[in-house]
């Protein structure tokens, strides 16, 4: 049984024995927890044997996309999207820091889908999803021209918005609302740390 903490607050002692890092998402599958979007995506892809290779040197392929978005395009776009929006004060350099990284990334990303229709290849993977994640925030980062500075990558985007599944969990976001005011008390859940500060 998969258990979904959707009220559930993820600071609360019953979020962290889930997730000791207190960040959405987690899950627990039966008897087995996992946190984090993309060793959930891992988990969830050997769980049903789908969307990842099973062949060695198509998933050392995979793999490394996955990577690229993991530990690249997803902290800097967050730490530029936190610069961007959310920082008490305006401070350029780290704005630029993390713009120009995310830049650079979605330059790797955008010649690898120039050459290729998804990231680990002619196979549709949990690369791809992960990507999608990130991808879909570049708005809030790059503002109105969004990704239009990467036409690959906006092909993809164009790809990945016809799949059902994709689809499904755009529906899924658009029927759940989210507090948009960003006050102390959303502040706190999202950046503990610097509550006391």
């Amino acid at each position: 049984m998969v258990q979904v903490f959707v009220r559930t607050p993820q600071h609360s002692p019953e979020f962290r024995a889930v997730d000791p890092n207190g960040k959405v998402p987690a899950l627990v599958d039966d008897e087995v927890t996992v946190f984090d979007s993309h060793a959930i995506l891992l988990y969830l892809a050997e769980k049903h044997g789908r969307f990842t290779p099973t062949e060695l040197s198509k998933k050392a392929v995979m793999l490394s996309w996955f990577q690229l978005v993991a530990t690249g395009l997803s902290p800097y776009s967050g730490q530029a999207i936190h610069f961007l929006h959310y920082a008490p004060e305006d401070l350029p350099y780290a704005e630029k820091r993390y713009v120009k990284e995310i830049e650079r990334t979605y330059q790797v990303l955008e010649t690898r889908l120039g050459t290729s229709e998804w990231l680990a290849g002619d196979d549709y993977t949990i690369a791809d999803m992960a990507l999608w994640g990130w991808a879909a925030s570049a708005g809030y980062v790059f503002g109105e021209k969004g990704l239009g500075d990467f036409p690959a990558v906006k092909r993809f985007m164009t790809a990945m918005s016809e799949r059902p599944a994709v689809q499904h969990a755009l529906a899924l976001k658009a029927a759940h609302t989210f507090k948009a005011v960003l006050d102390d008390e959303t502040r706190k859940a999202l950046f503990p740390q610097n509550a006391n500060s």
